[in-house]
């Protein structure tokens, strides 16, 4: 039997992928995990805040006024997946200064700047999203960031596949 086990990037990020499955956005599924020594201390993806319907609920203000993605982010119910993270932290007293994030997308430049002030050192991600000042952002701030393959994903579907053709 092949043996498959993750490297740490791929580990995390397979979890943040788990995470995006529970967002209710209907134009794009996005999750975080905030990890520090090697330990997730909070996860986020994107909906709506605690109690507030959400858009897979009450429909996309954003679609229903035809604004394109990554215009416009003040015009949505919505908190991004990283916001989430980092205020999920923030909610249990758990520091994130020296964290690394990993997000199945890049991050934003509303989403950056949070990142920046929550201490996060480093950030990991697949998909990237078109915003100019977030890179120049994360570069003044003198953060890593690391792009990964979208074949992590497919590991993913190898490792799951593999672990349920276990048996007890």
């Amino acid at each position: 039997m092949t043996y498959f086990r993750p490297d740490w990037d791929s580990y995390f990020m397979m979890i943040a992928a788990v995470a995006a499955t529970r967002g209710t956005c209907l134009r794009r599924k996005v999750g975080a995990v905030i990890v520090k020594d090697l330990q997730i201390i909070s996860t986020g993806y994107n909906g709506a805040p605690k109690g507030v319907p959400h858009c897979s609920e009450v429909g996309c203000l954003r679609e229903q006024l035809g604004i394109p993605s990554g215009e416009r982010h003040e015009i949505c119910r919505g908190s991004h997946a990283e916001i989430n993270a980092i205020a999920q932290a923030a909610a249990v007293g758990t520091s994130t200064d020296g964290a690394v994030l990993y997000c199945t997308h890049e991050p934003c430049s509303f989403c950056t700047k949070a990142i920046i002030n929550a201490g996060i050192k480093r950030i990991v991600f697949v998909y990237p999203y078109p915003d100019a000042l977030a890179v120049q952002l994360r570069s003044e701030a003198s953060m890593e960031v690391c792009q990964l393959s979208e074949d992590v994903f497919q590991e993913m579907d190898v490792a799951l596949k593999a672990f349920l053709r276990q048996r007890a």
